[in-house]
């Protein structure tokens, strides 16, 4: 099911990238580009590969029915029409669907449906496991600091209470 990239090119190991060295941001956005490529291998013809925002907009929805976009939107950081978007993705593959707010005829509300739940089910089971395998030369009292650090500065970025 899963399968290794080819062997990169040859780098010279004492290769420096500069400023980047020592720079948090750099890290986060090469692993994060690496751990995406990873998880798309794994969620090939699942519904929710490819592109960020389907797996938390899934689960977030399976969770708290009724959830408005606005809210996944601010958790995801992504705007309105980009968040637009995914919805129209995610109710075209029948993952979930849109009712009108009954406080507010303005405010849409999602819901998930059957599809969706058999999704969430699946993905629940992929993405801890990615998550360990991708990491795997990371002792986990190692991984569990860092996800712990993450999630401090994840919660403070979007306002979650820590």
């Amino acid at each position: 099911m899963h399968t290794r990239r080819s062997k990169p090119p040859t780098i010279p190991q004492d290769i420096n990238i500069d400023v980047l060295e020592d720079t948090l941001s750099f890290y986060i956005r090469t692993i994060n580009i690496a751990v995406s490529r990873d998880l798309d291998e794994r969620l090939e013809g699942l519904d929710v590969a490819k592109g960020t925002g389907k797996i938390t907009t899934l689960l977030l929805v399976d969770d708290y029915p009724g959830i408005r976009p606005s809210v996944i939107a601010h958790l995801i950081m992504r705007d309105r029409s980009a968040m637009g978007r995914l919805i129209d993705q995610m109710e075209d593959h029948g993952l979930i669907r849109r009712e009108i707010s009954p406080e507010d005829s303005r405010a849409q509300e999602l819901y998930i449906t059957e599809a969706g739940t058999a999704l969430a089910v699946k993905i629940r089971e992929i993405v801890p496991k990615q998550s360990r395998d991708f990491f795997s030369f990371i002792p986990e009292d190692e991984q569990r600091l860092v996800t712990d650090i993450l999630r401090r500065a994840y919660r403070r970025i979007v306002g979650l209470h820590e």
